[in-house]
């Protein structure tokens, strides 16, 4: 009986330490999402359902703002496309693509040499987001000072060039792209310099190309940073507005108007708080809906699994 209750005492207290270390270690980071994540998405709904305006004074709680939504607003379906049509560009052509691209071609590089290239790469994401639109609007005057009529009228003998009138798409996409390609650069050379380096000398001496290597070896072993990357920046891109507002502010009249950016100069450019707050609900159920598709897709789930056999 002394022996029974000893081994139940003892159990206990491995369950108040496993609880006690709990709340040590996931106690600060359960508190932040609450604060940044959850309390916000709460706010956000007692506005949406209230007439707060420029004053921030509540008079009434109302549902005109999502019949206003839903039946008056002709913005909302213009915006909604040109944001999917921003999201699948930047995201395919840069942030996925081109960042990996980056990573195989720096880790084939000497070490040094592609230290040296990663790090340019990085610049403009350590850059202020304001010297980064500045280097932008230089980039593509419409006048001869510009870089690209540098080259194209002064070089090349071409016309003038105005990227911000004539493609703006291509424009936001390209600042935004450059921009975000350094993430997926960091993260896939991370993977690469993971896997283990015999596998690519077996691949080698049984004769297999660079392709073959890159095809049969390296993008299995990324597949799980190719995936994080995916909905990460998916999620990031369906809300980031910096550098469109700052380069183009979301014109020429609505042609980079991204549904983030729309909700912001309701809110904070008109004064339209409540009617804000309930445009940007949208965001929140595409994002959620997004992120359960993808987490399908993907089969995300097996990311998280424990390993069936632990090396010891």
């Amino acid at each position: 009986m002394t022996s029974q209750s000893s081994a139940t005492s003892r159990s206990s207290a491995a369950a108040r330490r496993q609880l006690a270390n709990m709340a040590l270690f996931m106690g600060p980071a359960t508190v932040l999402l609450f604060m940044f994540f959850i309390a916000p998405v709460v706010v956000d709904v007692f506005v949406a359902f209230t007439d707060m305006g420029r004053s921030l004074r509540v008079t009434e709680f109302t549902t005109a703002n999502f019949e206003r939504l839903l039946t008056n607003d002709s913005r909302i379906g213009p915006t909604m496309a040109v944001t999917f049509t921003y999201v699948l560009l930047t995201l395919g052509i840069f942030n996925v693509t081109f960042g990996l691209l980056l990573a195989l071609t720096t880790t084939a590089l000497p070490e040094r040499s592609g230290a040296f290239f990663r790090a340019i790469w990085l610049l403009p994401r350590m850059s202020p987001s304001v010297v980064y639109a500045l280097l932008w609007a230089w980039v593509i005057g419409p006048t001869d000072r510009g870089l690209i009529n540098q080259v194209a009228v002064g070089w090349l003998g071409l016309e003038p060039v105005d990227l911000l009138s004539n493609q703006p798409m291509l424009l936001i996409v390209l600042a935004n792209g450059f921009i975000g390609a350094s993430m997926g650069m960091i993260i896939f050379t991370s993977a690469i310099r993971a896997i283990p380096e015999h596998l690519f000398h077996a691949a080698r001496v049984d004769g297999a190309g660079p392709l073959a290597v890159i095809w049969h070896i390296t993008l299995p072993a990324l597949r799980w940073p190719l995936s994080f990357i995916t909905v990460y920046q998916t999620l990031s891109l369906l809300v980031s507005f910096e550098y469109i507002w700052l380069i183009t502010n979301g014109g020429p009249f609505y042609d980079t108007m991204v549904f983030a950016l729309y909700v912001y100069k309701r809110a904070f450019e008109n004064g339209q708080y409540a009617y804000g707050a309930a445009l940007s609900l949208i965001l929140v159920a595409i994002g959620i809906a997004a992120s359960l598709l993808m987490w399908r897709l993907l089969d995300m789930k097996r990311l998280l699994q424990t390993p069936k056999i632990e090396v010891q």
